[in-house]
C-alpha cells in the first residue's frame, strides 16, 4: 500500500509540473509623480518672494508631472500624462520640444527606444540603455504597501538630459573646442555628474523603473536626481485588461549623442537668425 501511495505521489507531482500556467503573462503599472524645484540662479536673488511664486505657478505644469509605466518582465513602456496648463488651458509646447518623450526599454537586450518630437519634426532614437552602477545600501522604508531599499549611484549629468536643451550646453561646447593646456594639446572638459538616490522592492522582481531608470533587483519606486524626484503612488499589478507594451515606431532613426547635437544645432540657428533680425 506504502508502496502505491508512493507511486501516485510520483505521477502526481510530474503531471502538476508539467503542465503550464494558464496565465504565463506577467504585467503591471505604475503610475508615478514627479517634483521639480525651480532653480532661479542669480537673478533670482534680486526677485521677491511673492514673483517666485507666481513664476512658480505659471510654470506648474513643467515642475509637477504625472507618469504611467507598463512593464512585464522585460520590457517596459514610460510615458507622461498630458495635462492642461493650469493657467492657460494650453498643453505646454514649449516645454514638449524638451521633455522626454515615450520611452520603451527592454532590459533583456539592453534597448532604448524613444520617441522625440522637437519643432513638429517625429525623431526616433535608438540606443543602449543608460548605465548605472549602482551601490546598494542598507537602508530600507516603506512606501505604500512595499518594503523598499535604498541604491545610489552617479552618472554624468549630459548622460541624463540628452533630450533636453540649456543655453549653457553651447556655451560649454563652444568653451570646450578653445581649451587648451599649456603644451598646446585641448583639456580634457569637466564632466559634471549627477547624485542618484532610488528605493526599490524586492516585491516586483523586476528591473524596471521611471525614466531612465533601471538595473535594480526590483521595481523602482522613488528616484531622486538633481532637482526632481519621482514618487510612485499607485501600482495595479496583472490588471484584468491586457496591457499593450509596444516600442513606438515612428520617425527618423537617430541616437542620443546625434539627437543632442541635432538640438543644440537648431538653437543656435534660432539664435543667430534673431541675432540677424535685430541688427536690421
Amino acid at each position: 500500500m506504502k508502496a502505491i501511495l508512493t507511486k501516485i505521489a510520483i505521477l502526481s507531482f510530474i503531471f502538476l509540473t508539467s503542465i503550464e500556467p494558464v496565465n504565463q503573462e506577467f504585467q503591471g503599472q505604475a503610475i508615478y509623480f514627479s517634483k521639480s524645484t525651480m532653480e532661479l540662479g542669480s537673478w533670482g536673488a534680486r526677485m521677491s518672494e511673492a514673483q517666485k511664486k507666481q513664476i512658480q505657478a505659471r510654470l506648474k505644469n513643467r515642475l509637477e508631472k504625472t507618469y504611467v509605466l507598463n512593464f512585464n518582465k522585460e520590457e517596459s513602456v514610460f510615458n507622461e500624462e498630458d495635462k492642461l496648463d493650469a493657467m492657460s488651458g494650453a498643453t505646454d509646447s514649449w516645454g514638449k520640444n524638451f521633455a522626454q518623450g515615450e520611452s520603451y526599454k527592454n532590459v533583456k537586450e539592453n534597448a532604448l527606444i524613444q520617441s522625440q518630437e522637437f519643432y513638429g519634426k517625429q525623431f526616433l532614437v535608438k540606443d543602449e540603455l543608460q548605465k548605472f552602477d549602482w551601490k546598494m545600501g542598507s537602508e530600507s522604508k516603506q512606501i505604500g504597501q512595499y518594503m523598499c531599499f535604498k541604491a545610489t549611484a552617479l552618472v554624468p549629468t549630459a548622460e541624463l538630459t540628452w533630450y533636453n536643451f540649456s543655453w549653457s550646453d553651447l556655451r560649454t561646447a563652444s568653451t570646450e573646442n578653445k581649451e587648451e593646456s599649456e603644451d598646446g594639446e585641448a583639456k580634457e572638459p569637466e564632466v559634471n555628474m549627477t547624485a542618484i538616490e532610488a528605493w526599490y522592492t524586492p516585491q516586483i522582481p523586476v528591473s524596471h523603473g521611471p525614466g531612465e531608470y533601471w538595473g535594480l533587483p526590483g521595481l523602482i519606486l522613488e528616484v531622486s536626481a538633481g532637482n526632481t524626484t519621482m514618487l510612485c503612488s499607485k501600482i495595479i499589478m496583472n490588471p484584468e485588461e491586457k496591457i499593450k507594451i509596444e516600442a513606438p515606431a515612428k520617425g527618423k532613426e537617430i541616437t542620443k549623442n546625434a539627437y543632442k547635437e541635432t538640438i543644440q544645432g537648431k538653437m543656435l540657428e534660432m539664435r543667430n537668425n534673431r541675432g540677424r533680425r535685430r541688427s536690421r
